[in-house]
């Protein structure tokens, strides 16, 4: 396997997990049958999707990192950033 697949496949099971993660909070929330504890379950969730969105980034990054002009590189990390601050 090559290393742009590595790191492909790195996103990809970064990417299945945090799905995972998000169905068994679904099922959680179901099982709670409260909606004080689907809200934390849901707060905890909230913060799990931001967190996974950024280390695919970096992830992508690194992997290119060698190909892409450094002003491109940066554009990207913005655009990531911004998306964080959108979604607060």
């Amino acid at each position: 396997m090559t290393g742009e697949e590595r790191v492909v496949a790195a996103m990809a099971c970064l990417r299945a997990a945090g799905a995972m993660v998000e169905v068994l909070g679904a099922f959680l929330m179901l099982r709670c049958s409260r909606i004080s504890a689907a809200l934390k379950i849901n707060a905890a969730l909230g913060i799990l999707g931001p967190a996974v969105l950024v280390l695919v980034c970096a992830l992508g990054l690194s992997g290119i990192v060698g190909r892409v002009s450094w002003v491109k590189l940066f554009i990207i990390l913005c655009g990531t950033m911004l998306i964080m601050a959108g979604t607060r």
